[in-house]
């Protein structure tokens, strides 16, 4: 419901996830949530806005480190991955000291970025980057999770960490993975109407606007049907 809406978290982690006896999910503090705003010419939803600080660094996208001026929905996919990850595993999968160390600890994994993957990258300074590190080889998630876990589950992992965002799933594929067939139940999914980008239109003018005037708006909304 939530990328339906056009909305993106931007910082899913543990934490955010509110989970109850009755196994009820909830996402919570939309603290650092945005609309997303631009749709680039392939289709793929980006949302051009430089902030100092967007995803818990163990759970931030690789895109998120090397171009913050261009991200899309893929971002939280990425940190659901994460956590499906350290749910496998019993513990975070890229536990990075600093910006240097996590990139590495990803690199470790899904190997270093080549070809169209280094290229999707925007930033030719952060493709030089990439250049100048170690290169390391990809290594298999089953190695890493063992052959208790699911393969399906190993696999829908895979595809929520695609390096590039182009090949990485969307939330209406994973869902109808296998791993997620059993749960699947289109009719318990609600969808929700995408939110128009210029919603918070308010926030560009609202020192404009006096006291009696966001009395009066405050009031419109709270008695709106």
């Amino acid at each position: 419901m939530l990328h339906s809406a056009n909305v993106i978290h931007r910082d899913l982690k543990p934490s955010n996830l509110l989970l109850n006896a009755n196994c009820d999910l909830k996402i919570c503090d939309f603290g650092l949530a945005r609309i997303d705003a631009a749709k680039e010419g392939n289709g793929t939803e980006k949302i051009n806005l430089l902030t100092e600080y967007v995803a818990t660094r163990w759970y931030r996208a690789p895109e998120i480190m090397l171009t913050s001026s261009q991200y899309s929905k893929a971002i939280d996919i990425w940190s659901v991955g994460c956590i499906l990850a350290e749910l496998f595993l019993g513990q975070p999968l890229f536990p990075g000291r600093d910006y240097k160390h996590q990139l590495i600890l990803i690199f470790e994994i899904l190997g270093t970025p080549i070809g169209d993957d280094l290229q999707s990258i925007k930033s030719k300074r952060a493709r030089e980057y990439i250049k100048s590190l170690p290169f390391y080889k990809k290594t298999p998630l089953r190695n890493l999770f063992g052959d208790h876990i699911n393969p399906l589950g190993v696999d829908l992992v895979e595809k929520m960490l695609a390096f590039n965002t182009v090949n990485r799933i969307t939330v209406e594929e994973a869902l109808k993975h296998p791993y997620l067939r059993a749960f699947h139940v289109p009719s318990d999914e609600p969808v929700a109407n995408p939110i128009p980008k210029d919603f918070f239109k308010f926030d560009l003018y609202k020192d404009q606007l006096s006291i009696s005037q966001l009395k009066m708006l405050l009031y419109e909304e709270i008695t709106k049907k």
